[in-house]
């Protein structure tokens, strides 16, 4: 089941190729039926889906791949990935919905998409370093090939720098893969046996430095500050589908290299490593919202809140890592949180970008001093894009809150001094505030007059991910049962 679902989008794309003639409109439905067919294989598999024991997972498959360095193809899920391939399912569909009515090489455009729905459905299933890393590459060359041929601005600066940053970040990471490998006994880069193994426990250089190759390159893909400069440029200039796979997806693989790889696999080097982990989140955090706040435009707004949201999973993972007696619960709930904010950010960030993909096509600009009043031209964008705001913010009720309730819950319990990221909620809480008053509020003018609500395609794209939202806020429980016993082993073979 786990190779359909993440082999389909990619035998799709390749007949999307391979048959030209197949006409621009059938391309377009259908990304979107393979898409829809994906996101139910992914439900189907929830509705049967068992927590597995430690050190297992569930749905597993595995062939001989290269059998020289004991690599295979080998998937399988659990609590950490089911989420994120579900969220992947559910972001896809919704870009192949809003794509609907667009005319640039819809054929090619749709081929490039399945096969960046195969690249990132396969890294959350991979079970093995090799096959991890082979996903994580294709994603950086997918995403390239997206912001280059359908971006606009200076659109292939920013698709070369995006390439070049994130690509040293994979270096940097397969060395790490490396140093696992080398250490290992018998060698191996099968996930499930080196996270039993833990190989470099008793090595602190060689643990701390094998951790500092992994971290640096799942920080660039994350980002975290400094490693986030690619990041503005490459949403800036990038389409509107391309901005929310690479801000719902794409990031989540950085975040996901975390609590897959190298807290399980490197316990004793997360701990000594924790506190540095726990700044730096705390720093993504603060700085992330206040350049935010400090943007004019929408799209680099949208941005850099990424930045801070994903500094609320950095802060998560290193409080798990912070181990003191009794602190079980907390750092549990802490990475349980970090995971529902992979989920949630997914989501509703990826709403944002295509609502400001809307404003692009409609005005030809994200600068806010543009518009004022669309309110009244466009209410229907108006109350989606207040509803993702909000979400963004983590207003109770949506998904937001719940993550960053358990991330702060977590974290402040294991580290009190954590409770400093909590300005970040106020700064980002302001900035979406600022970005509604000056797009929506007063009198029409400028780039609102004339400006068109939202259409058929882009409403059902936008609309289902800001009601999953609300659903996960009111209702979480059917995400964090899934969640929350993973989140329990990972805490448990940290703190081994």
């Amino acid at each position: 089941m786990l190779s359909l679902i993440v082999f389909l989008p990619l035998l799709a794309a390749v007949a999307l190729v391979a048959v030209p003639r197949l006409g621009d409109g059938a391309a377009r439905w259908v990304w979107v039926a393979v898409a829809a067919v994906d996101l139910l294989l992914v439900a189907a598999v929830w509705l049967v889906y068992e927590p597995p024991g430690p050190g297992r997972l569930a749905f597993e498959e595995r062939v001989p791949w290269i059998p020289g360095v004991d690599s295979s193809y080998h998937v399988g899920v659990d609590g950490l990935s089911l989420p994120l391939m579900a969220m992947t399912t559910v972001v896809f569909l919704a870009c192949a919905v809003f794509a609907l009515r667009d005319e640039d090489r819809p054929r090619t455009r749709a081929a490039l998409f399945l096969f960046l729905q195969s690249v990132s459905l396969g890294l959350f299933a991979a079970a093995d370093l090799i096959l991890f890393f082979l996903f994580f590459d294709l994603s950086i060359v997918g995403m390239y090939f997206v912001i280059a041929g359908w971006g606009h601005g200076d659109r292939g600066r920013s698709a070369m720098k995006f390439f070049l940053y994130t690509f040293l970040g994979s270096l940097a990471l397969l060395a790490g893969f490396i140093g696992l490998y080398v250490a290992a006994e018998p060698h191996t880069f099968d996930m499930v046996e080196l996270a039993r193994q833990t190989p470099l426990d008793g090595s602190p250089t060689a643990g701390g430095l094998v951790l500092a190759a992994i971290l640096l390159g799942l920080a660039v893909k994350t980002p975290t500050v400094p490693f986030h400069t690619w990041l503005p440029p490459a949403h800036t200039d990038a389409p509107a589908v391309g901005s929310a796979v690479l801000a719902g997806v794409l990031l989540k693989m950085g975040t996901y290299g975390f609590v897959r790889i190298a807290m399980p696999m490197l316990p004793e080097a997360w701990r000594a490593w924790a506190w540095v982990v726990v700044v730096v989140g705390v720093v993504s955090v603060v700085y992330g919202a206040l350049v935010a706040l400090a943007q004019t435009d929408l799209k680099r707004m949208i941005a850099y809140t990424s930045v801070n949201h994903m500094g609320y999973v950095v802060l998560a993972v290193g409080a798990a890592g912070i181990v003191a007696e009794g602190s079980e619960q907390a750092r549990s709930v802490a990475v349980t949180g970090a995971v529902t904010q992979m989920v949630s950010h997914g989501i509703v960030t990826a709403a944002l970008f295509l609502m400001a993909g809307v404003v692009w096509d409609r005005a030809g600009t994200y600068n806010l001093g543009s518009f004022g009043g669309l309110a009244g031209t466009a209410p229907r964008l108006a109350t989606l894009f207040a509803v993702g705001a909000f979400a963004s913010l983590g207003l109770p009720g949506l998904s937001g809150f719940i993550a960053e309730f358990q991330i702060f819950a977590g974290s402040i319990a294991v580290a009190p001094v954590t409770a400093v990221a909590l300005v970040g909620i106020l700064i980002t809480a302001a900035l979406f505030l600022r970005a509604l008053q000056r797009l929506f509020t007063g009198p029409t003018r400028g780039a609102s007059r004339g400006f068109g609500d939202l259409r058929p395609a882009e409403l059902w794209a936008v609309a289902p991910l800001l009601a999953l939202s609300l659903l996960i806020g009111v209702l979480p429980r059917p995400l964090l049962g899934v969640v929350e016993p993973a989140a329990e082993v990972v805490v448990q073979l940290v703190g081994r």
